[in-house]
């Protein structure tokens, strides 16, 4: 199974915590679920809307830990 290790890097303008893996950015769309909602970030922006969904069949590594509401 593939892993993709996210770095928290703060909450966009909308209150969603942002991630970091390289220099791609993701989002976290639904932070009150408990099963993570993983989706890029349009044009790679801070603060832009999700775009592509990963992946379910990722691991997601959340460092240090995954932001929740």
């Amino acid at each position: 199974m593939k892993s993709l290790n996210l770095n928290y890097v703060g909450r966009d303008s909308w209150d969603r915590p942002v991630y970091e893996c390289g220099s791609k950015l993701f989002v976290d769309v639904d932070p009150r679920s408990d099963h993570p909602d993983i989706c890029t970030k349009s044009d790679n922006n801070f603060d832009g809307e999700p775009d592509y969904p990963i992946s379910r069949d990722i691991n997601v590594v959340f460092i240090p830990k995954r932001d929740r509401w």
